[in-house]
């Protein structure tokens, strides 16, 4: 299994719209509401990535931290 995730910060310039995006989307929302919108992003981010190391990879580092 590859389990590398690339070092290299991908969103750049652009990581504080992003934060801001991601906040403005769980505006209102109750804490339910929010966690399947997570969900969702979730799913949709893993079906572009489309990879099962990499993914695997991204679910343990983001266990640990």
């Amino acid at each position: 299994m590859n389990s590398r995730l690339t070092p290299e910060d991908r969103l750049q310039q652009h990581g504080d719209d992003f934060y801001e995006l991601l906040m403005k989307t769980h505006e209102g929302l109750e804490f339910e509401q929010s966690a399947a919108v997570n969900a969702r992003l979730v799913l949709i981010l893993a079906n572009e990535i489309g990879n099962l190391d990499i993914l695997a990879a991204a679910l343990a580092r983001a266990a640990e931290e």
